[in-house]
């Protein structure tokens, strides 16, 4: 098994954040995002990491950022490790291919979810109301299903190891103002749906995801990580079939083998044995070299 990058600890930078999978340095005037080998599943870290997952989350963020950025500017300043202040330096080795210094944006606290397809709690709020985040859905639609068009569905932002709550477009303009919902609701569609676009002709279904907005100044910025198997439903085009749960490409696998050991998804979690993590990290870089080329190879 590959050596893993579980959490940093840097001497002489100053931690702001360690979140799910996220190590978040602040340089002063950026910030440093560095991905680590976490994994989280129904919002708990996995005790065991999953080798190199970290840099291609890293990649597959920075494939999407220079893609979208014509409709949207974004917080990345550089991944190039070799132009990091110098402070960073002698970290070189354990930030190159999985971190990216940043500009320091405000987070919105709203998660901003896009829903093409008819899964997860998605799934389960149907069943029950036929309904979701407050959006009437036509009558006959089994799991998995396209919906007729995608829907904007946000959350809130959960601390560690609390659950995201579905909320409706109301209750987000009460948390950032009507016109700023309305920005990041026409933004968070047409980002879903150009890389919907794109992913389908590479063979990859997204379903679902959720983006990250933050203000700089008075400007909207793309932050975080964008369309990656983290945030993401990838499904394979070629196996796609509406009526159950489908294969995929994202940490959808370390969940089935959760639900299969009826783990109660509370803390603490239990390990997981060596098939899943190897299984996951192909999938992940599977994900990868679909969407992105070998340009955004994991070395």
């Amino acid at each position: 098994m590959k050596t893993s990058v579980i959490e940093t600890h840097f001497a002489g930078l100053s931690l702001r954040q360690r979140g799910k999978v996220r190590d978040i340095y602040d340089l002063g005037d950026s910030l440093l995002m560095i991905a680590t080998d976490r994994i989280s599943a129904f919002d708990v870290v996995m005790p065991d990491p999953v080798p190199d997952k970290g840099k291609v989350l890293t990649q597959i963020s920075l494939f999407w950022f220079d893609v979208m950025k014509d409709l949207v500017p974004n917080h990345v300043i550089t991944s190039d490790v070799d132009v990091y202040p110098k402070a960073c330096k002698p970290y070189a080795d354990a930030l190159r291919g999985r971190s990216m210094l940043v500009k320091k944006a405000a987070p919105l606290p709203v998660e901003c979810v896009v829903r093409g397809y008819l899964s997860g709690s998605g799934w389960k709020s149907y069943q029950q109301t036929r309904t979701l985040c407050g959006i009437h859905l036509p009558d006959g639609l089994t799991e998995s299903d396209r919906l007729p068009e995608p829907i904007f569905t946000p959350s809130t932002k959960a601390e560690i190891g609390l659950h995201d709550e579905n909320i409706d477009f109301d209750q987000a303009a009460k948390l950032i103002g009507k016109s700023l919902a309305d920005r990041v609701k026409a933004l968070s569609l047409a980002i879903y749906r150009k890389g919907v676009e794109l992913a389908d002709s590479k063979g990859i279904i997204i379903a679902d995801t959720k983006f990250e907005f933050g203000l700089l100044g008075d400007e909207l910025v793309l932050i975080d990580e964008v369309l990656t198997p983290d945030s993401s439903r990838f499904w394979p085009k070629a196996s796609y079939k509406p009526g159950g749960s489908q294969e995929s490409f994202d940490k959808q696998f370390v969940r089935d083998y959760l639900l299969s050991i009826r783990w109660n998804q509370k803390p603490p979690a239990p390990r997981l044995p060596d098939h899943v993590i190897e299984g996951t990290r192909k999938k992940y870089l599977e994900a990868l070299q679909l969407l992105a080329g070998p340009g955004y190879a994991v070395n």
